[in-house]
């Protein structure tokens, strides 16, 4: 058996997320893993670093798979990009040691979450943002909020699955916050994430700028572990997983 990496570059916005899902719905691992099963000739199952949310995006996704055979990087890579949708593309393929696994092995992730702030709609990038003109955004007020939410925390309320019964406790290494005249992007970078974490953690964030939510909540939002006490789930089209780190 060979295991094979590979890097993955995806537009997320008609795909049911990542995971393949029950009810048959369009995901990008069951597009991937439709390829190089048909490659293979057998069924192959891809393992991927995370689950992003439907509509979620992502520049550098890691995946890996096993095959009996062993293959040409180079012709895999190839054969990928001729039948994979145009708005999914492999970037990368390469042999590593069978012992990989791009989920368990994946040290930090780094997202970004991109809000236009602007009251002109931006057209052409609508659907890699979040058009946001409600209130005006005190940006300075995030920047603190952000660094209480850094660190190990239990992060049970930012968590979008009711039902989830393992560990919530992750750490967030860094949150960085850039404003521009028209833009504010927010760059999280941690070992791993929640569902919709990412999005929740963005919600509150605009809430705290916005004054809905008072700085001095945080800790006790986290606390609570209670997911009614966090900020609304901000739009997926403004996501992106930007890269792995291994």
């Amino acid at each position: 058996m060979q295991n094979y990496k590979i890097t993955i570059s995806y537009d997320g916005t008609k795909y049911n997320g990542w995971q393949i899902q029950r009810d048959k719905a369009i995901t990008i691992q069951g597009k991937i893993s439709e390829v190089i099963s048909c490659f293979a000739n057998e069924k192959i199952e891809v393992n991927g670093s995370g689950r992003t949310d439907s509509g979620v995006h992502a520049l550098q996704q890691t995946a890996n798979f096993l095959l009996k055979e062993v293959a040409d990087p180079n012709e895999i890579l190839d054969y990928f990009n001729r039948y994979l949708p145009e708005d999914i593309a492999v970037m990368t393929v390469e042999k590593v040691d069978e012992k990989f696994h791009a989920r368990y092995n994946c040290k930090s992730k780094t997202y970004r979450y991109r809000i236009h702030t602007s009251k002109i709609p931006n057209v052409f990038e609508r659907k890699y943002v979040y058009n946001y003109c409600d209130k005006k955004l005190n940006v300075g007020l995030m920047k603190k909020a952000a660094t209480m939410l850094c660190g190990t925390h239990d992060f049970k309320s930012f968590c979008g699955n009711s039902h989830f019964k393992k560990s919530s406790i992750r750490t967030i290494f860094n949150i960085n916050i850039c404003q521009t005249k028209s833009e504010i992007t927010i760059d999280y970078i941690g070992d791993g994430f929640l569902q919709n974490m990412v999005r929740i953690l963005t919600g509150t964030l605009i809430e705290v700028g916005v004054g809905s939510i008072n700085i001095s909540n945080i800790p006790a939002i986290l606390e609570s572990k209670n997911r009614l006490n966090a900020g609304f789930t901000a739009p997926p089209q403004g996501l992106t997983l930007l890269k792995t780190e291994y």
